[in-house]
Protein backbone atom coordinates (compact mmCIF):
# COMPACT_ATOMS: atom_id res chain seq x y z
CA UNK A 1 0.00 0.00 0.00
CA UNK A 2 1.03 3.54 -0.61
CA UNK A 3 2.24 5.81 1.85
CA UNK A 4 -0.33 8.39 0.73
CA UNK A 5 -3.28 5.85 0.09
CA UNK A 6 -4.63 7.16 3.38
CA UNK A 7 -3.78 10.84 2.75
CA UNK A 8 -6.50 13.38 2.50
CA UNK A 9 -5.65 17.17 1.66
CA UNK A 10 -7.70 18.97 2.86
CA UNK A 11 -8.96 21.65 0.41
CA UNK A 12 -8.22 24.57 2.97
CA UNK A 13 -4.69 23.94 3.31
CA UNK A 14 -3.76 24.94 -0.26
CA UNK A 15 -6.92 26.92 -0.66
CA UNK A 16 -4.96 29.27 -3.18
CA UNK A 17 -5.15 27.02 -5.63
CA UNK A 18 -9.02 26.35 -7.59
CA UNK A 19 -11.00 23.49 -7.68
CA UNK A 20 -9.29 22.06 -11.22
CA UNK A 21 -6.05 22.98 -10.01
CA UNK A 22 -6.62 21.18 -6.81
CA UNK A 23 -7.46 18.04 -8.44
CA UNK A 24 -4.59 18.30 -11.21
CA UNK A 25 -1.97 18.64 -8.44
CA UNK A 26 -3.56 15.71 -6.49
CA UNK A 27 -2.82 13.68 -9.80
CA UNK A 28 0.83 14.62 -10.24
CA UNK A 29 1.34 14.27 -6.46
CA UNK A 30 -0.43 10.56 -6.75
CA UNK A 31 -3.27 11.87 -3.88
CA UNK A 32 -6.63 10.47 -4.28
CA UNK A 33 -8.41 11.96 -1.25
CA UNK A 34 -9.58 15.54 -0.41
CA UNK A 35 -11.81 17.14 1.81
CA UNK A 36 -13.87 20.28 0.73
CA UNK A 37 -15.12 23.39 1.94
CA UNK A 38 -18.38 24.72 1.49
CA UNK A 39 -17.72 28.09 -0.21
CA UNK A 40 -15.34 27.28 -2.78
CA UNK A 41 -17.39 24.62 -3.49
CA UNK A 42 -20.48 26.90 -3.68
CA UNK A 43 -18.55 29.19 -5.84
CA UNK A 44 -17.15 26.42 -8.44
CA UNK A 45 -21.53 25.17 -8.56
CA UNK A 46 -22.21 21.92 -6.49
CA UNK A 47 -23.07 19.69 -9.50
CA UNK A 48 -19.82 21.18 -11.20
CA UNK A 49 -17.86 20.24 -8.38
CA UNK A 50 -19.11 16.68 -7.69
CA UNK A 51 -18.32 16.10 -11.91
CA UNK A 52 -14.94 17.42 -11.71
CA UNK A 53 -13.52 15.07 -8.44
CA UNK A 54 -15.61 12.40 -9.94
CA UNK A 55 -14.12 12.48 -13.01
CA UNK A 56 -10.54 13.25 -11.37
CA UNK A 57 -11.11 9.78 -9.33
CA UNK A 58 -10.85 11.45 -6.07
CA UNK A 59 -12.55 10.44 -2.86
CA UNK A 60 -14.23 13.09 -0.97
CA UNK A 61 -13.45 12.29 2.71
CA UNK A 62 -15.30 15.30 4.24
CA UNK A 63 -17.46 18.47 3.95
CA UNK A 64 -16.54 21.19 6.04
CA UNK A 65 -18.50 22.65 7.77
CA UNK A 66 -21.82 22.63 9.20
CA UNK A 67 -22.93 23.42 12.55
CA UNK A 68 -23.39 27.22 14.34
CA UNK A 69 -26.17 25.82 16.14
CA UNK A 70 -25.71 28.26 19.48
CA UNK A 71 -28.62 30.92 17.95
CA UNK A 72 -31.01 31.74 20.84
CA UNK A 73 -33.58 33.40 18.41
CA UNK A 74 -36.25 31.75 16.67
CA UNK A 75 -35.26 32.82 13.09
CA UNK A 76 -31.69 32.77 13.72
CA UNK A 77 -32.10 28.94 14.92
CA UNK A 78 -34.54 28.39 12.05
CA UNK A 79 -32.01 29.53 9.80
CA UNK A 80 -28.94 28.14 11.04
CA UNK A 81 -31.25 24.33 10.89
CA UNK A 82 -31.80 25.13 7.20
CA UNK A 83 -28.02 25.78 6.39
CA UNK A 84 -27.32 22.46 7.76
CA UNK A 85 -29.82 20.79 5.63
CA UNK A 86 -28.67 22.34 3.08
CA UNK A 87 -25.38 21.27 4.01
CA UNK A 88 -25.85 17.68 3.90
CA UNK A 89 -27.43 17.90 0.93
CA UNK A 90 -24.23 18.84 -0.74
CA UNK A 91 -22.19 16.11 1.19
CA UNK A 92 -24.70 13.57 -0.41
CA UNK A 93 -23.88 15.25 -3.77
CA UNK A 94 -20.30 14.98 -3.41
CA UNK A 95 -20.53 11.53 -2.15
CA UNK A 96 -19.01 12.06 0.62
CA UNK A 97 -20.36 10.65 4.24
CA UNK A 98 -19.40 12.77 7.01
CA UNK A 99 -20.17 16.41 7.55
CA UNK A 100 -17.88 18.15 9.90
CA UNK A 101 -19.86 20.26 12.52
CA UNK A 102 -18.40 23.38 14.15
CA UNK A 103 -20.92 24.25 17.06
CA UNK A 104 -20.71 27.77 17.42
CA UNK A 105 -19.43 29.96 19.99
CA UNK A 106 -21.27 32.16 22.86
CA UNK A 107 -24.20 34.47 21.21
CA UNK A 108 -23.58 37.86 21.63
CA UNK A 109 -23.61 38.92 25.30
CA UNK A 110 -23.95 34.92 26.58
CA UNK A 111 -21.64 33.68 29.17
CA UNK A 112 -24.18 30.27 29.43
CA UNK A 113 -22.01 27.44 27.72
CA UNK A 114 -24.44 24.39 29.40
CA UNK A 115 -27.58 26.19 27.54
CA UNK A 116 -25.40 26.69 24.52
CA UNK A 117 -24.56 23.16 24.21
CA UNK A 118 -28.11 22.06 25.10
CA UNK A 119 -28.67 24.10 21.87
CA UNK A 120 -26.67 22.41 20.00
CA UNK A 121 -28.49 18.92 21.20
CA UNK A 122 -31.42 20.22 20.09
CA UNK A 123 -30.23 20.77 16.75
CA UNK A 124 -28.43 17.37 16.38
CA UNK A 125 -31.90 15.68 17.43
CA UNK A 126 -33.90 17.50 14.39
CA UNK A 127 -30.52 17.08 11.56
CA UNK A 128 -29.43 13.60 13.11
CA UNK A 129 -32.26 12.36 10.76
CA UNK A 130 -31.94 14.05 7.86
CA UNK A 131 -28.20 13.42 7.87
CA UNK A 132 -28.99 9.65 8.21
CA UNK A 133 -31.73 9.77 5.12
CA UNK A 134 -29.49 11.03 2.94
CA UNK A 135 -26.40 8.71 4.11
CA UNK A 136 -24.48 11.59 5.68
CA UNK A 137 -22.76 11.32 9.38
CA UNK A 138 -22.29 14.01 10.94
CA UNK A 139 -19.15 14.71 13.03
CA UNK A 140 -18.96 17.49 15.87
CA UNK A 141 -15.30 18.56 16.05
CA UNK A 142 -14.09 20.03 19.59
CA UNK A 143 -11.71 23.14 18.68
CA UNK A 144 -9.25 24.20 21.18
CA UNK A 145 -10.92 26.25 24.66
CA UNK A 146 -9.29 29.35 23.10
CA UNK A 147 -12.35 29.39 20.72
CA UNK A 148 -14.88 28.67 23.12
CA UNK A 149 -16.41 32.47 23.38
CA UNK A 150 -16.75 33.06 19.52
CA UNK A 151 -16.51 29.52 17.40
CA UNK A 152 -17.18 26.32 19.53
CA UNK A 153 -17.98 25.74 22.82
CA UNK A 154 -16.96 22.21 22.58
CA UNK A 155 -13.77 22.11 23.57
CA UNK A 156 -12.83 18.75 24.62
CA UNK A 157 -13.59 15.42 22.86
CA UNK A 158 -15.50 14.51 26.18
CA UNK A 159 -18.03 17.42 25.36
CA UNK A 160 -18.43 16.31 21.72
CA UNK A 161 -19.07 12.48 22.92
CA UNK A 162 -21.41 13.69 25.80
CA UNK A 163 -23.36 14.86 22.93
CA UNK A 164 -23.15 12.53 20.07
CA UNK A 165 -24.08 9.23 22.09
CA UNK A 166 -27.29 11.05 22.77
CA UNK A 167 -27.86 10.00 19.53
CA UNK A 168 -26.88 6.80 16.74
CA UNK A 169 -23.58 6.47 15.71
CA UNK A 170 -24.21 6.10 12.53
CA UNK A 171 -25.94 9.53 12.48
CA UNK A 172 -23.50 11.41 15.08
CA UNK A 173 -19.99 11.27 15.92
CA UNK A 174 -16.93 13.16 16.44
CA UNK A 175 -13.69 14.69 14.67
CA UNK A 176 -10.44 13.73 16.36
CA UNK A 177 -7.98 17.00 14.80
CA UNK A 178 -4.56 16.90 16.55
CA UNK A 179 -4.19 20.53 16.83
CA UNK A 180 -7.37 20.88 18.94
CA UNK A 181 -6.75 17.78 21.45
CA UNK A 182 -3.32 17.54 21.46
CA UNK A 183 -2.69 19.19 24.95
CA UNK A 184 -5.98 17.16 26.71
CA UNK A 185 -4.32 13.97 28.86
CA UNK A 186 -8.57 12.67 28.58
CA UNK A 187 -8.12 12.70 25.49
CA UNK A 188 -6.69 9.40 24.81
CA UNK A 189 -8.93 7.49 26.65
CA UNK A 190 -11.90 9.35 24.98
CA UNK A 191 -10.34 8.05 21.66
CA UNK A 192 -10.97 5.09 22.63
CA UNK A 193 -14.86 5.50 24.21
CA UNK A 194 -14.85 7.22 20.42
CA UNK A 195 -13.82 4.02 18.96
CA UNK A 196 -15.76 1.58 20.97
CA UNK A 197 -18.98 3.18 20.04
CA UNK A 198 -18.23 3.48 16.50
CA UNK A 199 -17.86 7.16 16.20
CA UNK A 200 -14.89 8.36 15.07
CA UNK A 201 -16.05 9.86 11.91
CA UNK A 202 -12.60 11.50 10.84
CA UNK A 203 -9.51 12.17 12.13
CA UNK A 204 -7.53 15.46 10.96
CA UNK A 205 -4.09 16.48 11.51
CA UNK A 206 -2.31 19.89 11.83
CA UNK A 207 0.75 20.74 14.38
CA UNK A 208 1.00 23.09 17.01
CA UNK A 209 3.49 25.86 16.48
CA UNK A 210 4.06 29.01 18.72
CA UNK A 211 3.90 32.12 18.81
CA UNK A 212 0.44 32.16 17.93
CA UNK A 213 -0.70 35.04 15.21
CA UNK A 214 -3.01 37.76 15.67
CA UNK A 215 -6.54 36.60 15.99
CA UNK A 216 -5.19 32.81 16.40
CA UNK A 217 -7.16 31.26 13.85
CA UNK A 218 -4.52 30.86 11.46
CA UNK A 219 -2.12 28.98 13.47
CA UNK A 220 -2.08 25.63 12.31
CA UNK A 221 1.52 24.35 11.64
CA UNK A 222 2.79 22.65 9.03
CA UNK A 223 3.72 18.55 9.84
CA UNK A 224 6.41 18.14 11.88
CA UNK A 225 7.17 21.79 12.41
CA UNK A 226 5.96 21.76 15.86
CA UNK A 227 4.88 19.66 19.37
CA UNK A 228 2.91 17.32 18.52
CA UNK A 229 3.72 13.54 17.99
CA UNK A 230 1.82 12.74 14.86
CA UNK A 231 2.44 8.84 14.83
CA UNK A 232 0.98 8.91 18.83
CA UNK A 233 -2.07 9.96 18.00
CA UNK A 234 -2.16 7.97 14.91
CA UNK A 235 -1.69 5.06 17.09
CA UNK A 236 -4.34 6.21 19.36
CA UNK A 237 -6.78 6.08 16.69
CA UNK A 238 -6.06 2.81 15.00
CA UNK A 239 -6.22 1.32 18.53
CA UNK A 240 -9.63 2.46 18.86
CA UNK A 241 -10.13 0.59 15.55
CA UNK A 242 -10.39 3.12 12.73
CA UNK A 243 -8.64 2.46 9.67
CA UNK A 244 -10.04 5.52 7.39
CA UNK A 245 -8.51 8.55 5.68
CA UNK A 246 -5.87 10.94 7.63
CA UNK A 247 -6.94 14.46 6.90
CA UNK A 248 -4.64 17.10 6.71
CA UNK A 249 -6.20 20.80 7.37
CA UNK A 250 -4.12 23.27 7.93
CA UNK A 251 -4.96 27.29 8.38
CA UNK A 252 -1.83 29.03 7.92
CA UNK A 253 -1.11 32.53 6.21
CA UNK A 254 2.33 31.68 5.28
CA UNK A 255 1.75 28.50 3.68
CA UNK A 256 -1.24 30.32 1.48
CA UNK A 257 1.24 32.51 0.54
CA UNK A 258 3.14 29.96 -1.16
CA UNK A 259 2.59 28.24 -4.48
CA UNK A 260 -0.23 25.84 -3.83
CA UNK A 261 1.65 22.63 -5.67
CA UNK A 262 4.50 23.52 -3.79
CA UNK A 263 2.67 23.18 -0.20
CA UNK A 264 0.87 19.63 -1.40
CA UNK A 265 3.84 18.21 -2.33
CA UNK A 266 5.50 19.14 1.03
CA UNK A 267 2.13 18.12 2.79
CA UNK A 268 2.92 14.64 1.42
CA UNK A 269 5.84 14.28 2.01
CA UNK A 270 5.56 15.49 5.51
CA UNK A 271 2.64 12.83 5.96
CA UNK A 272 4.84 10.02 4.90
CA UNK A 273 8.24 11.23 7.61
CA UNK A 274 5.80 12.03 10.25
CA UNK A 275 2.43 10.15 10.39
CA UNK A 276 3.47 7.14 8.41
Amino acid sequence: MSDLARFSINQMTVKQLSLPELADACAEFGVTNVGLWREPVQAYGLDATAKLVRDAGLTVTTLCRGGFLTAVEPDARAKALDDNRRAVDEAATLGTDTLVLVSGGLPAGSKDLHGARERIAHALGELGPYAESHGVRLAIEPLHPMYASDRCVVSTLTQALDLAERFPAHQVGVTVDTYHIWWDDRAPEQIARAGAGGRIHTFQLADWTTPLPEGVLNGRGQIGDGSIDMREWKGYVEAAGYAGAIEVELFNDRLWARDGREVLAETARRFTEHVM
